[in-house]
Protein backbone atom coordinates (compact mmCIF):
# COMPACT_ATOMS: atom_id res chain seq x y z
CA UNK A 1 0.00 0.00 0.00
CA UNK A 2 1.61 3.15 -1.24
CA UNK A 3 -0.32 5.31 1.51
CA UNK A 4 -1.40 3.65 4.79
CA UNK A 5 -2.75 7.08 5.85
CA UNK A 6 -5.40 6.80 3.68
CA UNK A 7 -6.88 3.66 4.42
CA UNK A 8 -10.57 3.37 3.88
CA UNK A 9 -11.94 2.71 7.28
CA UNK A 10 -15.10 1.34 5.70
CA UNK A 11 -15.37 -0.42 2.57
CA UNK A 12 -18.18 -1.75 0.77
CA UNK A 13 -18.57 -4.29 -2.50
CA UNK A 14 -21.24 -5.05 -4.94
CA UNK A 15 -20.31 -8.04 -5.88
CA UNK A 16 -21.11 -8.32 -9.85
CA UNK A 17 -20.73 -10.51 -12.75
CA UNK A 18 -20.68 -13.97 -11.76
CA UNK A 19 -23.87 -14.81 -14.20
CA UNK A 20 -21.39 -12.93 -17.04
CA UNK A 21 -18.06 -15.20 -15.80
CA UNK A 22 -20.28 -18.34 -16.09
CA UNK A 23 -21.94 -17.45 -19.84
CA UNK A 24 -18.18 -16.64 -21.64
CA UNK A 25 -17.14 -19.86 -20.14
CA UNK A 26 -20.23 -21.97 -21.42
CA UNK A 27 -21.05 -22.85 -18.07
CA UNK A 28 -24.15 -22.33 -15.76
CA UNK A 29 -24.64 -19.49 -13.84
CA UNK A 30 -24.37 -21.07 -10.22
CA UNK A 31 -20.79 -22.10 -11.47
CA UNK A 32 -19.64 -18.44 -11.29
CA UNK A 33 -21.57 -18.19 -8.31
CA UNK A 34 -18.98 -21.12 -6.99
CA UNK A 35 -16.13 -19.15 -8.34
CA UNK A 36 -16.69 -15.98 -6.71
CA UNK A 37 -16.30 -17.63 -3.39
CA UNK A 38 -12.44 -17.39 -3.92
CA UNK A 39 -12.62 -14.06 -4.29
CA UNK A 40 -14.70 -13.16 -1.37
CA UNK A 41 -11.95 -15.17 0.52
CA UNK A 42 -9.13 -13.72 -0.73
CA UNK A 43 -10.77 -9.94 -0.08
CA UNK A 44 -11.65 -10.49 3.33
CA UNK A 45 -8.33 -12.27 4.37
CA UNK A 46 -6.42 -9.15 2.57
CA UNK A 47 -9.04 -6.81 3.95
CA UNK A 48 -8.10 -8.00 7.31
CA UNK A 49 -4.27 -8.17 6.44
CA UNK A 50 -4.45 -4.21 5.68
CA UNK A 51 -6.37 -3.15 9.01
CA UNK A 52 -9.11 -2.08 7.00
CA UNK A 53 -12.40 -2.44 10.22
CA UNK A 54 -15.40 -3.15 8.15
CA UNK A 55 -15.95 -5.03 5.05
CA UNK A 56 -19.06 -4.80 3.51
CA UNK A 57 -20.01 -7.36 0.77
CA UNK A 58 -23.46 -7.03 -1.17
CA UNK A 59 -24.08 -11.06 -1.37
CA UNK A 60 -27.83 -11.21 -2.17
CA UNK A 61 -30.25 -8.32 -2.27
CA UNK A 62 -34.19 -8.31 -1.69
CA UNK A 63 -34.87 -8.04 -5.11
CA UNK A 64 -32.77 -11.41 -6.35
CA UNK A 65 -35.31 -13.52 -4.80
CA UNK A 66 -37.36 -12.92 -7.85
CA UNK A 67 -34.38 -14.97 -9.69
CA UNK A 68 -35.31 -18.27 -10.99
CA UNK A 69 -36.17 -20.77 -8.10
CA UNK A 70 -32.94 -23.16 -8.74
CA UNK A 71 -30.55 -19.90 -9.13
CA UNK A 72 -31.92 -18.86 -5.57
CA UNK A 73 -31.86 -22.30 -4.31
CA UNK A 74 -28.42 -22.22 -5.38
CA UNK A 75 -27.67 -19.49 -3.87
CA UNK A 76 -28.38 -20.63 -0.34
CA UNK A 77 -26.61 -23.98 -0.77
CA UNK A 78 -23.58 -21.75 -1.71
CA UNK A 79 -23.99 -19.57 1.32
CA UNK A 80 -24.42 -21.90 3.93
CA UNK A 81 -21.01 -23.97 2.65
CA UNK A 82 -19.04 -20.68 3.09
CA UNK A 83 -20.65 -20.49 6.33
CA UNK A 84 -19.72 -24.12 7.24
CA UNK A 85 -16.17 -23.54 5.81
CA UNK A 86 -15.23 -20.63 7.09
CA UNK A 87 -16.59 -19.66 10.08
CA UNK A 88 -13.54 -21.35 11.78
CA UNK A 89 -10.92 -19.44 9.26
CA UNK A 90 -13.10 -15.90 10.24
CA UNK A 91 -12.33 -16.38 13.88
CA UNK A 92 -8.86 -17.44 13.94
CA UNK A 93 -8.42 -13.69 12.24
CA UNK A 94 -10.50 -12.11 14.55
CA UNK A 95 -13.27 -11.38 12.26
CA UNK A 96 -16.62 -10.48 13.97
CA UNK A 97 -19.32 -11.69 11.41
CA UNK A 98 -22.34 -9.76 10.86
CA UNK A 99 -25.60 -9.24 8.79
CA UNK A 100 -27.44 -6.39 7.61
CA UNK A 101 -31.19 -6.78 5.81
CA UNK A 102 -34.12 -9.25 6.21
CA UNK A 103 -32.83 -11.84 7.00
CA UNK A 104 -35.88 -13.33 8.93
CA UNK A 105 -36.67 -14.08 4.96
CA UNK A 106 -33.88 -16.53 4.54
CA UNK A 107 -34.12 -20.41 4.94
CA UNK A 108 -34.62 -21.61 8.86
CA UNK A 109 -31.75 -23.95 8.35
CA UNK A 110 -29.60 -20.37 6.97
CA UNK A 111 -30.88 -18.72 9.46
CA UNK A 112 -29.74 -21.06 12.28
CA UNK A 113 -25.81 -20.96 10.73
CA UNK A 114 -25.83 -17.10 10.99
CA UNK A 115 -26.63 -17.06 14.11
CA UNK A 116 -24.67 -19.59 15.36
CA UNK A 117 -21.55 -17.73 13.28
CA UNK A 118 -22.17 -14.21 14.75
CA UNK A 119 -22.41 -15.48 18.06
CA UNK A 120 -19.29 -17.22 18.02
CA UNK A 121 -17.05 -14.32 16.39
CA UNK A 122 -18.95 -11.66 18.20
CA UNK A 123 -16.66 -10.89 20.55
CA UNK A 124 -13.43 -10.44 17.68
CA UNK A 125 -11.95 -6.93 17.51
CA UNK A 126 -9.95 -7.51 13.99
CA UNK A 127 -12.70 -6.60 11.38
CA UNK A 128 -16.08 -6.59 10.97
CA UNK A 129 -17.43 -8.50 8.04
CA UNK A 130 -21.36 -7.07 6.77
CA UNK A 131 -23.10 -9.98 4.90
CA UNK A 132 -25.99 -7.68 3.78
CA UNK A 133 -28.41 -10.70 2.62
CA UNK A 134 -32.15 -9.95 1.45
CA UNK A 135 -31.00 -6.26 1.74
CA UNK A 136 -32.74 -3.20 -0.12
CA UNK A 137 -31.65 0.05 0.65
CA UNK A 138 -34.81 1.94 -0.03
CA UNK A 139 -36.38 -0.90 2.42
CA UNK A 140 -33.89 -0.37 5.05
CA UNK A 141 -34.51 3.50 4.69
CA UNK A 142 -38.58 2.77 5.11
CA UNK A 143 -38.11 0.52 8.25
CA UNK A 144 -35.77 3.06 10.11
CA UNK A 145 -38.50 5.67 9.47
CA UNK A 146 -41.63 2.79 10.77
CA UNK A 147 -39.60 2.36 13.30
CA UNK A 148 -38.88 6.11 14.60
CA UNK A 149 -42.96 7.13 13.95
CA UNK A 150 -43.77 4.62 16.87
CA UNK A 151 -41.19 5.83 18.92
CA UNK A 152 -42.94 9.18 17.92
CA UNK A 153 -46.79 7.61 18.69
CA UNK A 154 -45.28 6.31 22.08
CA UNK A 155 -43.92 9.85 23.47
CA UNK A 156 -40.25 8.32 23.42
CA UNK A 157 -39.44 10.43 20.72
CA UNK A 158 -40.09 14.28 19.97
CA UNK A 159 -40.25 15.01 15.72
CA UNK A 160 -37.97 18.05 16.41
CA UNK A 161 -35.30 15.33 18.51
CA UNK A 162 -34.73 13.68 14.69
CA UNK A 163 -31.66 14.29 13.61
CA UNK A 164 -29.42 12.60 10.51
CA UNK A 165 -27.35 11.24 13.33
CA UNK A 166 -30.64 10.24 15.17
CA UNK A 167 -31.56 8.42 12.30
CA UNK A 168 -28.73 6.82 11.16
CA UNK A 169 -29.16 4.71 14.57
CA UNK A 170 -32.23 3.35 13.21
CA UNK A 171 -30.51 1.92 10.23
CA UNK A 172 -29.34 -1.86 10.04
CA UNK A 173 -25.35 -0.15 10.01
CA UNK A 174 -25.93 1.40 13.36
CA UNK A 175 -22.55 1.94 15.18
CA UNK A 176 -20.48 1.21 11.91
CA UNK A 177 -18.97 4.41 9.97
CA UNK A 178 -20.37 4.76 6.42
CA UNK A 179 -18.57 3.58 3.87
CA UNK A 180 -15.32 5.48 2.72
CA UNK A 181 -14.71 3.31 -0.51
CA UNK A 182 -17.65 1.39 -2.78
CA UNK A 183 -16.26 -0.56 -5.23
CA UNK A 184 -18.39 -1.98 -8.32
CA UNK A 185 -17.35 -5.02 -10.42
CA UNK A 186 -18.12 -5.54 -14.11
CA UNK A 187 -18.57 -2.33 -14.84
CA UNK A 188 -22.09 -1.54 -14.34
CA UNK A 189 -22.58 2.28 -13.51
CA UNK A 190 -25.32 2.19 -10.76
CA UNK A 191 -25.70 1.53 -6.68
CA UNK A 192 -28.10 -1.10 -7.40
CA UNK A 193 -30.13 -0.30 -3.90
CA UNK A 194 -26.94 -0.74 -1.74
CA UNK A 195 -26.05 1.36 1.19
CA UNK A 196 -28.83 4.61 -0.23
CA UNK A 197 -28.36 6.69 2.91
CA UNK A 198 -25.05 5.42 3.93
CA UNK A 199 -23.39 6.13 0.79
CA UNK A 200 -23.65 10.25 0.78
CA UNK A 201 -20.22 10.89 0.65
CA UNK A 202 -18.69 7.70 -0.50
CA UNK A 203 -15.66 7.78 -2.80
CA UNK A 204 -16.82 4.96 -6.30
CA UNK A 205 -14.51 2.53 -7.82
CA UNK A 206 -16.12 1.01 -10.85
CA UNK A 207 -13.94 -1.74 -12.51
CA UNK A 208 -14.46 -3.73 -15.47
CA UNK A 209 -13.17 -6.91 -13.87
CA UNK A 210 -16.07 -9.71 -13.57
CA UNK A 211 -16.03 -10.35 -9.64
CA UNK A 212 -14.89 -14.43 -9.71
CA UNK A 213 -11.73 -12.62 -11.60
CA UNK A 214 -11.21 -9.97 -8.79
CA UNK A 215 -8.57 -10.77 -6.65
CA UNK A 216 -5.89 -9.00 -4.24
CA UNK A 217 -4.56 -7.29 -7.41
CA UNK A 218 -7.34 -5.85 -8.40
CA UNK A 219 -8.13 -4.72 -4.26
CA UNK A 220 -5.11 -3.44 -3.90
CA UNK A 221 -5.02 -1.28 -7.32
CA UNK A 222 -8.94 0.08 -5.88
CA UNK A 223 -7.27 0.94 -2.57
CA UNK A 224 -4.89 2.61 -4.63
CA UNK A 225 -7.02 4.76 -6.18
CA UNK A 226 -8.41 5.88 -3.25
CA UNK A 227 -5.54 7.00 -1.68
CA UNK A 228 -5.10 9.35 -4.33
CA UNK A 229 -8.10 11.07 -4.03
CA UNK A 230 -9.07 14.09 -1.89
CA UNK A 231 -11.97 13.56 0.09
CA UNK A 232 -14.01 17.11 1.12
CA UNK A 233 -17.40 16.66 2.23
CA UNK A 234 -18.31 19.80 0.93
CA UNK A 235 -15.60 21.84 1.97
CA UNK A 236 -12.57 23.43 -0.58
CA UNK A 237 -9.21 22.09 -1.36
CA UNK A 238 -7.84 25.04 0.31
CA UNK A 239 -9.81 24.13 3.44
CA UNK A 240 -8.89 20.65 3.26
CA UNK A 241 -5.45 21.68 3.00
CA UNK A 242 -5.32 24.34 5.86
CA UNK A 243 -6.82 21.72 8.20
CA UNK A 244 -3.57 19.42 7.67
Amino acid sequence: MEDLEKLPTHVAIIMDGNGRWAKKRGLPRVMGHRAGMESVRVVVRKARELGIKVLTLYAFSKENWRRPKDEVGALMGLLETYLRKEVDDLDRQGIALRTIGETEMLPKNIQALLKESIQRTAKNQGMILNLALSYGGRAEITRAARLIAEACLRGDLLPKEITEEMFAQYLYTAGLPDPDLLIRTSGEQRISNFLLYQCAYTEFYITPVLWPDFREEEFMAALRDYARRERRFGKTSEQIKGER
